[in-house]
């Protein structure tokens, strides 16, 4: 009988999203061992474009809704994002269980956001390794 390998659907912060730290979060997920779907808004996508906060949180929540991680880049600019306080806020208060936000530090970040601390399930540093084993513990 075939193994059905779960697939683990991932909502990537806003504040970074097109970002070079967007790009390098992609890779080492991929160089992982895990499958996932990525929820994080297109590049290209009418939510950048919203015409006041609440068609953005409600832009966001849409996105949010199907993941099961919240991935949060713990840089210190991650504390003066309307975006992240939306993100952090939606995660934790819109649905029935709250989804477990992700914190990553990147390599080299000499300050982290507090708000992003103080809010993540788990905080890890920027590796395969303990990116994908985080977001296993999460979706337990």
């Amino acid at each position: 009988m075939a193994r059905h390998e779960k697939i683990y659907n991932l909502f990537i912060s806003h504040s970074w999203a097109y970002g070079d730290q967007y790009d390098g979060l992609i890779r080492l997920l991929n160089q992982g061992d895990i499958k996932y779907r990525d929820y994080s808004v297109p590049k290209g996508d009418p939510i950048h474009n919203a015409k006041n906060d609440k068609e953005l949180y409600d832009a966001i929540k849409k996105q949010v809704s199907p993941s099961s991680v919240v991935i949060i880049l713990a840089g210190v600019y991650a504390s003066y994002s309307k975006w992240i306080d939306k993100e952090i806020k939606i995660a934790k208060t819109e649905f029935a269980t709250a989804k477990p936000i992700l914190a990553v530090e990147y390599w080299g970040a000499e300050r982290t956001s507090r708000v992003v601390k103080e809010n993540a399930d788990k905080i890890v540093k920027w590796q395969t390794s303990s990116i994908v084993n985080a977001i296993k513990d999460l979706c337990k």
